[in-house]
């Protein structure tokens, strides 16, 4: 679990805490209730000084749970212990110093992101938007509220992160290598390695018999964290749709009428062509092409003889077409019958020879002839409106107070219950998913506070809804011992022989350098154990790996030739030997196409230190202090002390 929060926090999720500040602001809304006061240093404090600015106690807490919410969609087992324990409190706090520092340094230098660039990246925070999926003022003022922020102080924040942006980008873009470099990291992604790699499983070593009662509770309090269960949730649910409208008045002939003049344009006849044409340099041109029609070529081809092309025009009526050539031509061309071709005639961009396709235009519909569309168009704005109108009541009656069991049993409708879901969608203790229709909501459901909480969503908007609750929160924590004590036993006796297992490992690891094969070292041991996996494997397979790389093999191209090294497996499971026998140099021609993806990807990486470099300068130019003393209170508070 460390080390799923280390990659976290240095991936490219990770990274946007960086040169994505924003988008974690937002979504730290629905935590902040719980980080509103730390107490003591950390309630007021600073923890860190970044020239004339400060970061605060509860500016670092927020974003940490916020960093943990959004890494349990990945793993629903994470905690904020094992985040702190993974040291993603520091980078954090170094990551809000880099945001910090850049915009001190920008204002400096005249660097300034405007009221109107802010309400832009306003407009694209999700946690903003209201039922139309447009931004709502209604939605900005209750998140700034929940969160315990001023606007003056999120819109600093989103200028800072549009502003770390603007020195960043340019800082990264456009990075390039040499070509020599690149002939040998080339080299090196196509090299091949043989060795091998043996493993000495803890349970080999481990001892026989049952653990102490004792002896086991003191193992499960020091690893209680192993043995976490995410927090599980149960959604009640019922859908609907306009079907619980009963009645729509009729539109009015007064509404019809007002309708039908406000869409004159829809039923006013228009008259349109469907043409091909070409336009050529010279009159002289254009007659060749007219003269190759009547040979029986056709206009496309006949212009691209001359290296001209026919353009189609699907359709275009009088006005348009006399600005795009004059109007002899549009006179000429919207008076000619279909199959009919025109020209040559003199436009604004050479000599036209013009095809009439056929007639694009559309007739007129009087009032009585557009009557049934119109109707069936107010009737269908009628019942979004009254549905909207119903919906309002629903949450009316919620903010009063009502329970979800009784607008259920006001509209007439079943209600339904999950099974126990994770906050991923998954059904806890199976491979199943969340039912499809809670899917819209089911992030929300995660978000309440406490159960019997009934709200209120569109699924299909102006369409279809949802009304759902929270019936039931099981918090995450380690599971009960009595529920699961094979499991850990099974565990504290793979714990008492990982120790015999790694002196097993590093006797075979001392035969194996001394030039002793693997496989008759590990028969050496006496025991029953795996064999000796002999390995022969390009480097280019790795990538195949789609980042599964087993960590041996990964220990295994990272060493250097005819080196033995040793390797803990996760959990106490045992111990890896991982020899390298031969490294085979692959050999690359400086033409290969391979070489330019090389290119972009050591510029890549390039324009990412120049980047990490140009916010060091920056730091040390603006001057950093972190108070230890606050960090410490912070991370105390976190875990739940004083």
């Amino acid at each position: 679990m460390l080390e799923f929060f280390r990659k976290f926090m240095k991936s490219k999720v990770g990274l946007t805490i960086t040169l994505g500040f924003v988008g974690l602001m937002a979504l730290a809304f629905v935590l902040a209730d719980g980080v509103s006061s730390l107490g003591g240093a950390s309630a007021s404090g600073k923890v860190a000084t970044v020239g004339s600015r400060s970061i605060d106690a509860q500016l670092l807490s927020s974003n940490a749970l916020n960093t943990v919410e959004q890494t349990r969609k990945q793993n629903p087992t994470a905690t904020i212990k094992q985040f702190i324990e993974a040291d993603g409190l520091n980078q954090l706090l170094d990551q809000l110093i880099d945001v910090a520092a850049i915009a001190v340094w920008g204002d400096d230098h005249g660097m300034v992101a405007g009221k109107r660039l802010v309400d832009s990246e306003l407009l694209k925070i999700p946690s903003f938007r209201g039922t139309d999926g447009n931004f709502s003022e209604a939605n900005f003022r209750a998140a700034l509220a929940q969160a315990g922020m001023n606007e003056a102080l999120f819109r600093e924040q989103v200028a800072d992160d549009l502003i770390a942006k603007q020195v960043q980008i340019p800082a990264a873009f456009g990075a390039r290598v040499p070509l020599d470099p690149m002939l040998r990291y080339a080299g090196l992604l196509s090299e091949t390695r043989e060795g091998a790699i043996a493993l000495i499983p803890s349970a080999a070593f481990a001892p026989a018999g049952e653990p102490s009662a004792q002896e086991l509770a003191t193992y499960y309090a020091a690893n209680r964290n192993t043995y976490m269960r995410p927090e599980r949730r149960v959604v009640r649910y019922a859908m609907f749709d306009d079907s619980v409208i009963k009645s729509v008045p009729a539109p009015t002939e007064a509404q019809i009428a007002e309708r039908y003049k406000a869409d004159a344009e829809n039923y006013t006849a228009t008259e349109a062509r469907k043409l091909t044409q070409v336009i050529a340099p010279t009159e002289a041109a254009a007659r060749v092409i007219l003269a190759d029609l009547g040979k029986g070529m056709t206009l496309d081809a006949s212009a691209r003889s001359k290296g001209l092309s026919a353009a189609a025009i699907p359709s275009i009526d009088k006005a348009d077409y006399q600005l795009q050539s004059s109007l002899a031509t549009a006179d000429a061309v919207f008076a000619a019958k279909p199959g009919t071709v025109v020209g040559p005639l003199k436009g604004s961009l050479g000599w036209f020879v013009v095809r009439v396709e056929g007639d694009a235009g559309k007739a007129g519909k009087t009032l009585d002839q557009a009557r049934g569309e119109i109707v069936a168009a107010l009737n269908e704005e009628g019942k979004r409106h009254a549905l909207a109108e119903f919906s309002a009541k629903i949450e009316d009656g919620f903010d009063n107070g009502g329970s979800l069991t009784d607008i259920a049993k006001d509209l007439g409708l079943t209600l339904k219950q999950s099974p126990p879901l994770l906050s991923n969608g998954a059904v806890y203790g199976s491979e199943a998913k969340a039912p499809a229709e809670i899917a819209r909501v089911l992030q929300a459901a995660f978000f309440m506070e406490g159960e019997n909480q009934p709200q209120l969503a569109e699924v299909d908007p102006g369409k279809s809804f949802i009304v759902f609750d929270v019936t039931s929160i099981q918090p995450a924590a380690p599971a009960p011992i009595e529920e699961i004590r094979a499991q850990v036993v099974a565990d504290l006796m793979l714990q008492k022989g990982s120790a015999a297992a790694k002196a097993a490992a590093e006797q075979v690891m001392a035969a194996a350098k001394k030039g002793t094969d693997m496989q008759a070292a590990l028969a050496a041991l006496g025991k029953p154990l795996p064999p000796v996996d002999r390995v022969t494997m390009p480097r280019a397979q790795l990538a195949q790996m789609g980042g599964q790389i087993p960590q041996p093999i990964a220990l295994l191209f990272s060493m250097a030739r005819g080196s033995v090294k040793l390797m803990p497996a996760p959990r106490n499971r045992g111990f890896y030997v991982v020899s390298v026998k031969t490294i085979t140099p692959g050999k690359i021609d400086p033409k290969d196409p391979e070489l330019a993806r090389a290119r972009r990807d050591f510029g890549s990486i390039s324009g990412r230190e120049y980047a990490q470099q140009l916010r060091s300068a920056i730091k040390a130019e603006i001057g950093v202090k972190k108070n230890t003393l606050v960090l410490d209170a912070v991370k105390r508070q976190l875990l739940g002390g004083s």
